[in-house]
């Protein structure tokens, strides 16, 4: 679903378009629109009814999302939407179906025989994912399909990807280690009223409807005077960097006293790096997309989602009170080490990427 969404979004502008990367800003906004509501309404149904219907409103919440979707999609469709462009042959379809069924039941078996636990989850996931990220790369790259221009393009994705996946192996920790930290250190005291900790990941979505927009207008002003693809990449890394050292003078208080404004604070960096970074990301795939796999290159960068996501779980285990100075500090210097690289070698990714910025 996610990976198509952003195809068709993509194909509603030309390669060359400088208001795509806008474009992508503003269905970003509208994305954490949800981000903020969802929370919102599940804590306080969790709250009411409990587990289940908390649920249970999310499945409602898809359905009525596939509803709207299905009513307004004569709205986006184009030539280049309407048929895939690579479809699988009828003995493609079939393999991939075996495939599909010995995975499952692979899946199966592990749980059953101990092999994938609770605990060790998040390793597995990284390593398959990494395993599947460079079985994709390498599809597209050996393809014939592929013109040597599309492959240059592709190959310059390359240390995006792993910029990203650093990236989002950050982020993602708000679900993860930030939400042992807004439950136990925070103090979510406002003017005598305790917020739940599950609404504080509401925070981060606010910000992004607040700040998308001007991101948008921003990069239709600059035009192509906006930065470079990878300079927003290293920029987004090393903001999100600089935001877990801002962690670090908090380190060592009691549980219950960390201001609740400095935590919003940090969030708010976190925006800033995500806007530079996903929306953009998911822009810049389709503009990179060979015309054979179009959605597939897509799909690479929300395996980079995922890579990070699962690395945010395992990096997770790494975390404690007693050594978060450190923790905040190494995974926060990494960071920026990595966004710094990536500005040194932007030259020569901008020359394989060709004419896309």
């Amino acid at each position: 679903l996610k990976t198509t969404t952003s195809t068709v979004l993509g194909d509603l502008y030309a390669k060359g378009d400088a208001r795509r990367d806008a474009a992508f800003s503003i269905y970003y906004m509208g994305v954490n629109l949800g981000g903020m509501l969802g929370p919102l309404a599940t804590s306080a149904l969790w709250g009411w009814q409990g587990f289940h219907w908390g649920f249970g409103l999310a499945a409602i919440g898809m359905a009525v999302g596939l509803i709207q979707y299905l009513a307004m999609r004569k709205h986006t469709t184009t030539a280049a939407s309407s048929a895939p462009g690579n479809p699988l042959t009828k003995r493609e379809g079939r393999t991939w179906i075996i495939i599909f069924a010995v995975a499952i039941l692979v899946v199966v078996a592990a749980v059953m025989l101990g092999g994938l636990t609770a605990e060790n989850l998040s390793d597995v996931v990284v390593v398959l994912i990494v395993i599947a990220s460079v079985a994709l790369f390498t599809v597209i790259i050996s393809s014939r399909r592929v013109s040597p221009v599309e492959r240059k393009q592709v190959i310059s994705f390359i240390p995006l990807f792993l910029a990203s996946a650093v990236f989002w192996s950050l982020f993602q920790q708000q679900f993860t280690v930030l939400a042992i930290y807004a439950d136990e250190r925070l103090n979510r005291t406002l003017f005598g009223w305790e917020m739940p900790p599950s609404m504080v990941n509401s925070l981060n979505p606010i910000f992004i409807i607040i700040f998308a927009g001007l991101f948008a207008a921003m990069w239709v002003k600059l035009g192509s005077r906006q930065p470079s693809t990878p300079v927003k990449f290293a920029l987004g890394t090393a903001v999100m960097g600089i935001a877990f050292l801002g962690f670090i003078p908090f380190a060592g208080s009691e549980n219950g006293t960390v201001p609740l404004i400095a935590f919003a604070g940090i969030l708010l960096l976190f925006t800033v790096a995500e806007l530079f970074l996903s929306p953009v990301g998911q822009s810049l795939a389709t503009k990179l997309a060979p015309r054979a796999f179009h959605s597939q290159m897509v799909a690479l960068f929300f395996l980079s989602i995922s890579l990070g996501s699962a690395a945010s779980g395992s990096l997770a285990t790494l975390y404690s009170a007693e050594n978060e100075a450190n923790y905040f500090l190494v995974i926060g210097l990494v960071s920026i080490a990595v966004g710094a690289v990536l500005f040194l070698v932007r030259k020569p990714i901008l020359r394989l990427m060709g004419e896309v910025r």
